[in-house]
């Protein structure tokens, strides 16, 4: 098991290296200079504070050294906590505007993720053995995968919010009240939750119960199942082994949706306003924000290697073969 950690350990990170250093890499790479852009935005400068200014800012964002000193630059400042300046919120910094936006995108992705994968998996796996529900899961599954993602927002959000005006379309609690604590405000924020919480977890849903209900059949089809059955096993226990063999797969899928969380819905938030992450990604981009694009890609990539590396515990946990696997190694 130590070994087994110890390699795993080792390659995430390595993947953590070479994920840091790609996105650092990448913005850079984007055609423009986001601080001209800022600095533009500053239309009543008079002519010869232009450059005055943009020389200021340069300094201040670390743009102005070369690109071998931001890079190391880039990592003293990741390991003392520091993700720079935002441009798009200046004086804000970067850590202080993305942990604003985290709580909206977990309160919205976390729950969907999961309950879509609870529920979709339960579903799926009855579907494969009942052919009533089977007619009925698939078709949906199917559709709910199929909907885009803008598609299924705007028609939740014309239907259920600007025709029956029963939810809000758009931001994440009401204009007129001011972030706390209260029953009041968290009844806001739920009321503004529920529709982006709805496309996701509907489309999220249909992948999920598609996916089990083809894993499930496939595994009742194996030579496993056909010897258990020729030795008189009842068709429930049958089915318990193919349910956890089937599942093995999802909780891969599992830990790459959990782990992607930290990132956003880029097009659901959008679509509905939503303040978190995924919103805050469009708006890095629009004011070539270098600095709080690295700070939520740095959160996606953390987020991917833990989600993974507790699957990869889970695993030798529920599956018997990798922990044979490890022991033949060891052998």
């Amino acid at each position: 098991m130590r070994r087994y950690l110890t390699r795993k350990l080792v390659t995430y990170v390595l993947a953590f290296f070479v994920g840091v250093t790609v996105d650092w890499l990448i913005p850079r790479l984007v055609p423009g200079d986001p601080v001209a852009v800022y600095v533009d935005k500053f239309s009543t400068l008079a002519p010869g504070s232009w450059t005055a200014l943009y020389k200021t800012f340069a300094k201040a964002f670390g743009l102005n050294v070369p690109l071998w000193q931001q890079y190391w630059q880039y990592w003293d400042n990741i390991f003392h906590g520091n993700l720079g300046v935002s441009i798009y919120a200046y004086p804000a910094t970067v850590r202080s505007v993305i942990l604003a936006a985290v709580p909206y995108t977990l309160a919205l992705l976390v729950p969907a993720i999961l309950l879509s994968y609870f529920l979709g998996n339960r579903i799926g796996a009855a579907a494969a053995r009942r052919k009533l529900l089977d007619n009925t899961v698939l078709p949906v599954g199917y559709l709910f995968q199929a909907s885009p993602y803008p598609w299924l927002a705007l028609a939740a959000a014309f239907y259920l919010g600007a025709v029956t005006r029963w939810f809000p379309i758009s931001g994440g609690y009401s204009e007129s009240m001011v972030p706390n604590w209260s029953w009041s405000f968290v009844v806001s924020l739920a009321y503004h939750w529920f529709l982006p919480f709805l496309t996701v977890f509907l489309v999220s849903f249909g992948g999920w119960a598609i996916g089990m209900r083809n894993l499930v059949i496939y595994e009742l089809e194996t030579d496993y199942a056909r010897y258990l059955r020729s030795l008189g096993a009842t068709q429930h226990l049958v089915r318990r082994y193919a349910y956890r063999n089937a599942v093995l797969p999802q909780l891969s899928g599992l830990a790459i949706s959990l782990g992607t969380v930290i990132g956003g819905n880029i097009v659901t938030e959008e679509v509905f306003q939503y303040p978190g992450l995924g919103h805050l990604i469009y708006l890095a981009v629009t004011d070539q924000d270098f600095f709080l694009l690295q700070g939520i890609f740095l959160f996606i990539i953390l987020g991917v290697l833990i989600a993974n590396f507790i699957i990869d515990i889970v695993y030798v946990m529920v599956d018997p073969r990798t922990r044979l696997s490890m022991q033949g190694a060891q052998a």
